[in-house]
């Protein structure tokens, strides 16, 4: 596909957007003078922005358009790995849609199980892989500790903040996630809620009233985090006490989410997108959001990609990269999955604070690869994952 073939594509997303959003300017590009009948297939509005009560009325995402890159050409071996792999390859088939000379082969797993096969095939001299798009950042330290990547260029990491790129620009932030307390508008307000978590347990109103995910990915970054702020012997304590004081556990975040909704607990820990999804289909249910400040309850931590060790296709991977970090890009996942977008000219969905007006702890993201200590800190206050 040249260039004027595929503006006719994007355009003609762009007025697909348009006309399923009113009163929205198009999202990927403005007129170019040709008719419908000369554009290629538009994929369905749900391939872009999401809907529902909380995607409406956003203004218009800024920021590097796919109109500004240049064409993806040829085949790019990817390793997609998370639980939001199902909304991520959404994303890619729509770009395999507007470049028809681009293939993606993609190799799916949990992203801590693609990192460990990523470094074995590294090791080994076999590397397949050219990306690692992974669900946390966890899961890029350990293949960057490894010696398993290849640093990325200035162009491709410049639009996200330092904070959310890895050491000597290792690998980038795609979509963020922060550490949140759902509560039950019902029961609780804000003010109720103490702005750290190390002042829960004692907290009257918080009491047996709370809901958590041990086994959740989350949970145990999180708990990584505490561990690495406050140290292994308050951490401990600190989940003994949460236990001792009747916190209920359950199989993922988004069941402790609708479970504070239905009023069944009155608060929780969760990433702060669960509550959202609650709230996006349910818009009167009784849920809100609170942030802590400067401790582990308030981790942002991020879903990234980067370039494999030993790749023969670093310059497509690294325009890859760069089109995860386009407006259209950022809108597709901050209104999909409702992660925080990582640029500037992308807004959250929803009454969500930005990023920087979130006040997370002073923590290196790569240091959450340390998961065994937290795992044995856990078993030891009576709190598996």
């Amino acid at each position: 596909m040249n260039d004027s073939t595929r503006r006719r594509y994007l355009a003609g997303l762009g007025t697909a957007v348009t006309a399923g959003l009113a009163g929205c300017n198009s999202l990927l590009g403005g007129d170019n003078g040709e008719s419908p009948s000369q554009q290629v297939e538009v994929p369905a509005l749900t391939q872009l922005r999401g809907s529902g009560s909380i995607v409406e009325g956003r203004p218009q995402p800024e920021g590097t358009s796919i109109n500004d890159l240049p064409n993806l050409s040829g085949e790019l071996s990817l390793y997609l790995g998370g639980g939001e792999g199902g909304i991520y390859r959404e994303f890619v088939e729509i770009l395999e849609q507007a470049y028809p000379e681009f293939t993606v082969l993609p190799t799916t797993n949990t992203s801590s199980t693609l990192a460990q096969q990523i470094v074995e095939e590294v090791d080994s001299g076999a590397s397949r892989a050219d990306v690692f798009w992974s669900i946390d950042a966890s899961s890029l330290a350990y293949v960057t500790q490894n010696d398993a990547v290849e640093l990325l260029p200035e162009e491709v990491t410049a639009p996200v903040p330092d904070s959310f790129t890895g050491p000597d620009n290792a690998w980038v932030g795609i979509a963020g996630r922060a550490r949140a307390i759902p509560y039950n508008t019902n029961e609780l307000s804000d003010d109720d809620i103490p702005n750290k978590v190390a002042e829960f347990p004692e907290t009257p109103a918080l009491q047996g009233t709370m809901g958590w995910a041990p086994t959740y990915g989350a949970f145990k970054s999180f708990i990584t985090a505490m561990r690495l702020l406050r140290g292994e012997d308050a951490t401990r304590q600190w989940l003994v006490d949460m236990r001792e004081a009747g916190t209920e556990r359950y199989g993922n975040e988004y069941v402790v989410s609708q479970q504070v909704a239905d009023g069944a607990l009155s608060a929780g820990f969760a990433n702060h997108y669960y509550a959202l999804r609650v709230q996006n289909q349910r818009p009167d249910a009784p849920i809100d959001l609170a942030f802590t400040e400067g401790d582990a309850g308030a981790l942002v931590n991020v879903a990234g990609a980067t370039r494999i060790q030993g790749t023969g296709n670093a310059d497509l991977a690294d325009l890859f990269i760069r089109h995860l970090l386009t407006a259209e890009a950022q809108e597709f996942f901050a209104t999909r999955s409702f992660a925080y977008p990582m640029i500037d000219g992308v807004r959250p969905v929803g009454d969500l604070p930005l990023v920087s007006e979130l006040n997370p702890p002073e923590i290196d993201l790569s240091e959450l690869s340390d998961l065994e200590s937290t795992l044995d800190l856990m078993e030891e206050a009576g709190v598996s994952g």
